[in-house]
């Protein structure tokens, strides 16, 4: 059991993370109060900030900023961003 484990690969572990830490109704985890930072340290002896940075910018992951860390998802899971004040102020007025 213990040898299968440690075949996991970076995003495996991270994609299982997300899924098994995570308490309802949230659908994402904290990377820090979680408890996942701590593990994927102890796992695989990296920084697991550069590998979820990596990651979102390969859009396998969503990380959204959040106080004290991020937050992480699964992208068909996350939250969808708001508009951004830029896009309001530029974009036609509708007639109300």
């Amino acid at each position: 059991m213990e040898e299968s484990v440690t075949k996991i690969s970076e995003e495996e572990f991270i994609f299982r993370a997300i899924r098994r830490l995570r308490k309802p109704p949230y659908l994402g985890i904290h990377s820090v109060y979680s408890g996942f930072n701590q593990a994927f340290k102890e796992h695989f002896g990296k920084n697991p900030v550069e590998v979820t940075k990596k990651m979102a910018e390969e859009g396998k992951i969503v990380t959204r900023p959040v106080r004290g860390g991020v937050m992480l998802y699964v992208p068909e899971e996350a939250p969808k961003g708001k508009e951004s004040a830029l896009k309001k102020i530029l974009s036609p007025e509708e007639d109300s």
